[in-house]
């Protein structure tokens, strides 16, 4: 399986990247994110996703590991193809769509163009106990944390707060080095603070 590429950027539309690595030039399909990640460098590491059925072969890129697991994760679901996953991840940004699952804003995920009601009934209901989970994020939890129960604890409560595994993993090392012995409640409301 191919994980990313690296090379030159040779052209960049809204929808598609070309690089060149090794002077074969890759066409590589991407969302909106990705393209405005890719903006105005010459070169890039591109993370793949191999696309393969038995009449087409397609390579889709993404600027962050983060991004391709929510385009994997969304694929997953019945209905959403390869195409509706890429317009969700231009239509909205990795952080967005979690949100809107975990809020089981079905309107939210119903504005993106080819999702319909029942598709985002089925997203909300296949993926919300996934993304609470932390799937469709690269994102895991630091080693100081994984080792704290407290901390642990509080990173569940807030995740069924509905905030993003990703962000919480942001602010937990500064609170827990400002008081390692914090208890659960402690660490919440200086997280939500953080948040």
């Amino acid at each position: 399986m191919f994980d990313y590429i690296k090379g030159t950027i040779e052209e960049l539309t809204p929808t598609e990247a070309v690089v060149d690595c090794g002077g074969v030039g890759f066409s590589i399909l991407i969302s909106l994110q990705t393209f405005e990640a890719l903006q105005g460098k010459g070169s890039a590491k591109v993370y793949l996703y191999h696309y393969l059925r038995e009449d087409d072969e397609q390579f889709y890129g993404f600027a962050t590991k983060d991004e391709r697991e929510l385009f994997k994760l969304l694929i997953s679901v019945s209905g959403i193809g390869v195409g509706s996953a890429r317009m969700m991840l231009s239509s909205l940004t990795d952080e967005e769509i979690r949100n809107a699952i975990l809020a089981e804003d079905v309107h939210r995920i119903k504005s993106v163009k080819g999702i319909g009601l029942k598709s985002a009934q089925r997203l909300i209901l296949e993926l919300k106990d996934k993304i609470v989970k932390g799937a469709g994020s690269d994102v895991s939890l630091p080693l100081a944390v994984g080792g704290n129960a407290a901390a642990d604890e509080a990173t569940t409560a807030l995740v069924m707060l509905g905030f993003s595994k990703a962000n919480i993993n942001k602010v937990m090392p500064s609170i827990l080095k400002q008081n390692p012995a914090a208890k659960v409640e402690d660490i919440i409301k200086a997280a939500l603070q953080k948040l």
